[in-house]
C-alpha cells in the first residue's frame, strides 16, 4: 500500500467523530500495521449475531445497517463487533454492508500482543471503546423510554 493511501486511511479513522477517538494517528499507524483489510459485498453480514467475531471491525469505506432496534448506520471510521470483542461472547446484532464495505479486521489475540508492548495505546482503545458503548446504550435507553412514554399515553 502506497504511503500517500495509508495516511488518508489514518486520517479517516483519526476523525472519525464516533469512532475510537481517544486514539492518535500515531497509535492508528501501530494498529493498521496489524490489521487485516476485509472486503464486503452489498447486502453481505459483517458481523453475525449469536457468533463470535474474534475481533473488531473498524470501517473505511462505504456504510453498514446495524441491525438491532434502534436501527442505525455506521461509516468510515466507526466500529462494530465491539460488544462481542470486549466480553468475547457471541454478537448481539447483525450487522450488514449497505453497499461495497472496506473494514480493517484487528484481531483480539494481535490486538493484546499490541497493547502489552504499548499499554498506552491499550489504555486509549479501550477508553474509545467504553465512549462507544456508554453512547450507544444511551441511544438503545432514549429510545426505549420514549417508546414507553408513548405507550403509556396512547389508551384504547
Amino acid at each position: 500500500m502506497s504511503t500517500t493511501s495509508n495516511q488518508q486511511e489514518i486520517a479517516i479513522l483519526s476523525n472519525a467523530k464516533l469512532g475510537l477517538i481517544y486514539l492518535t494517528a500515531n497509535d492508528w499507524a501501530l494498529i493498521t500495521d496489524k490489521a487485516v483489510r476485509r472486503k464486503f459485498k452489498a447486502g453481505e453480514k459483517i458481523v453475525e449475531q449469536g457468533r463470535r467475531t474474534h475481533g473488531i471491525f473498524v470501517l473505511l469505506a462505504g456504510t453498514a445497517s446495524v441491525q438491532i432496534p434502534p436501527p442505525r448506520e455506521i461509516g468510515p471510521g466507526e466500529a462494530c463487533g465491539e460488544i462481542s470483542f470486549v466480553d468475547e461472547l457471541p454478537a448481539t446484532a447483525d450487522v450488514v454492508a449497505n453497499e461495497p464495505v472496506d473494514t480493517y479486521f484487528l484481531d483480539h489475540s494481535t490486538l493484546q500482543s499490541t497493547f502489552e508492548l504499548f499499554p498506552h495505546l491499550g489504555s486509549r482503545f479501550y477508553h474509545s471503546l467504553a465512549a462507544i458503548l456508554s453512547r450507544r446504550l444511551r441511544t438503545v435507553i432514549t429510545t426505549a423510554a420514549a417508546a414507553m412514554a408513548k405507550s403509556s399515553t396512547v389508551r384504547p
